[in-house]
């Protein structure tokens, strides 16, 4: 009886420590799994916060998000085609597009080349960008001629039908839309009788410039009927703009610059040249006016690339596909005055324009 008890007791201990060391075991694979973890887990820590760190420094995106991939491109830089490009860019970000975080931006300008266009346009299709903004109309073209599958919206282009972009301003018919920049041309010409007795208008313009060559067109129209002279000044490329400007006074009485990219860019050395000559100069948009020019009526270019932005919003959503929105017009037109400059050549600017005015620098 003794030695049964005591043989179960034994059997009951033994049974007892193998139960210890299985479970120590365990436990020491448990902690090293923990360990393992940890280790990993501090690691993936490490990274995250080095990736938080950066969102927070620099917006990259997070993990895992849907980033979609913009390409921007615009022909040159001045004001007015830098401001569609932030309006553009705000609409985005108020719709929830923030940059790095839910959008990445690859900006290029072309620097007013054309070959260079095309060869930023073939980088953008090779990086397989979601979306495309052409600011300008040689830049559209560019694009254009590069990619049928890429949606393009496109922005500061006069005329995008006679650019050869779409079939229609109202069915674009293919992967682009967007916004022109087409301006009340006949009512900017009108002003030169508000700011001078004379009626010769000379007007400088990129005669290789599409954009251009639409709104002389239409400038010579709206001349027969104010009866205005026009005397016209083609260049081709910045350098040449001041000689231009020069080889029209004494022969006029008022500068007219449309929405030409390369003379907008060069604006500052038609202001020279005015401002010598005690000369108006009646612009094509807002923002020259703020650079010198006297007067116009016309478009808000941050507004027009807002307006983009939102076209861009309904296309990266999957709510509308380019080739059945049709082009949109600029929504609200403003009369920009520049006082001090007007003072400055000596310009009395009548009391209505005046009371008018939505904008005076």
């Amino acid at each position: 009886m003794r030695h049964g008890r005591y043989g179960r007791v034994r059997g009951m201990m033994f049974v007892g420590l193998a139960v210890v060391f299985m479970l120590a075991a365990c436990g020491a694979q448990e902690d090293a799994k923990s360990s393992t973890s940890a280790s990993n887990g501090d690691s993936k820590t490490h990274a995250t916060g080095g990736d938080a760190a950066s969102d927070s420094s620099s917006g990259s995106a997070q993990p895992g998000a849907d980033v979609k991939k913009i390409g921007i491109m615009q022909i040159i830089s001045h004001p007015a085609l830098d401001n569609a490009r932030q309006g553009f860019i705000d609409a985005l970000k108020d719709a929830g597009y923030v940059d790095g975080n839910t959008v990445k931006y690859d900006v290029q300008n072309a620097e007013g080349s054309q070959d260079t266009a095309k060869q930023i346009a073939y980088k953008f299709v090779s990086d397989r960008v979601d979306l495309i903004l052409a600011i300008a109309t040689s830049t559209a073209q560019a694009v254009a001629e590069t990619t049928q599958d890429i949606p393009i919206v496109i922005t500061a282009v006069t005329d995008p039908v006679s650019a050869g972009l779409v079939q229609s301003l109202e069915r674009p018919g293919r992967n682009i839309t967007g916004t022109t920049d087409m301006n009340p041309i006949e009512e900017q010409l009108a002003l030169v009788k508000a700011l001078t007795a004379g009626n010769r208008v000379g007007i400088l313009y990129n005669s290789g410039e599409a954009n251009s060559l639409v709104q002389v067109d239409i400038a010579k129209e709206a001349a027969k009927k104010l009866d205005l002279e026009l005397i016209l000044r083609g260049i081709t490329n910045t350098s040449e703009v001041k000689q231009a400007a020069e080889s029209l006074v004494g022969k006029i009485d008022a500068f007219y610059i449309p929405t030409d990219n390369t003379v907008v860019s060069a604006l500052r050395s038609v202001v020279d040249v005015a401002e010598s000559a005690k000369l108006p100069i009646v612009a094509g948009e807002g923002d020259s006016v703020k650079e010198g020019a006297i007067i116009t009526y016309g478009i808000d270019y941050y507004k027009l690339g807002y307006q983009t932005g939102e076209m861009a919003v309904k296309i990266l959503r999957g709510e509308a596909e380019p080739k059945d929105m049709p082009i949109e017009r600029q929504k609200e037109l403003k009369l920009y005055i520049n006082v001090t400059e007007a003072k400055k050549i000596g310009i009395d600017i009548p009391k209505d324009l005046l009371d008018r005015a939505d904008v005076t620098y």
